[in-house]
């Protein structure tokens, strides 16, 4: 059984549009609860909605054609999902389902385009997050390539918790082998390294982090680079 989600913070790129925007923007939003495995769009398919989570978090997953698949890109209230709207098109050849269960806000996909068209403000502030939020998938390529499995592990669980506003979240080992792109007898190995040195705690598919430094001191860089970009390229800083 999934636990609770907890009350749901403001989406950071709503908050970016200042005022005037949301107030725009607020009448075409809809409160959704967004369950764990939901799909937000599916592969080849017509995307129907755009999601400004507020809590929870998303995984953009790449399907391989004998069914194997990897994360390559999350999404929390930070951003928004559904991209390819953005960028003119309607679909993908990627998937976007919910990793960890939240709440957040969904305009239909047309509206949401009209919208975007209309605005000025509300397109560059998109098209500044689609940069950013390319720049991590290209970090993550980047990272799986150069990085051991435990120094990628610390980097994803960093990454959730910032999506979090707690230091206990769900976690399945299906979804963290997805992100990590190996098979779930290397999520055991790779938690319990980290469980041995103190920093989580990963039970019943529960993590609690428990030294966040730590974590971060056995992290990669590309932890650090792709938050720093975000903050850069958007001024919304994640909560540490």
């Amino acid at each position: 059984m999934d636990k609770p989600t907890v009350a749901p913070e403001p989406n950071r790129l709503l908050a970016k549009l200042g005022e005037r925007g949301q107030e725009e923007l607020r009448p075409l939003l809809t409160p959704v609860a967004l369950e764990y495995k939901l799909p937000l769009y599916e592969a080849h398919r017509r995307i129907e909605f755009v999601y400004f989570l507020e809590s929870g978090v998303a995984s953009l997953v790449s399907m391989m054609a004998d069914g194997a698949a990897a994360e390559v890109g999350t999404v929390g209230n930070e951003g928004v999902v559904g991209l390819p709207i953005v960028l003119g098109d309607e679909m993908a050849p990627t998937s976007v389902y919910m990793q960890v269960p939240g709440q957040g806000l969904r305009v239909k996909a047309e509206i949401f385009r009209e919208k975007m068209m209309r605005s000025v403000p509300l397109r560059t502030l998109m098209l500044r997050y689609a940069h950013a939020f390319f720049n991590q998938v290209a970090q993550t390529a980047a990272c799986a390539h150069f990085h051991n499995l435990e120094e990628r592990c610390c980097r994803w669980l960093l990454m959730t918790r910032d999506r979090m506003p707690s230091d206990e979240f769900r976690l399945t080992h299906e979804f963290l082998a997805m992100m990590l792109g190996v098979r779930r007898a290397g999520v055991t190995v790779a938690a319990g390294v980290l469980q041995r040195r103190g920093y989580i705690r990963y039970q019943r598919s529960i993590v609690t982090i428990l030294d966040r430094p730590g974590l971060e001191s056995a992290s990669c860089e590309c932890y650090g680079v792709a938050k720093a970009e975000f903050d850069r390229l958007l001024g919304v800083a994640l909560p540490r």
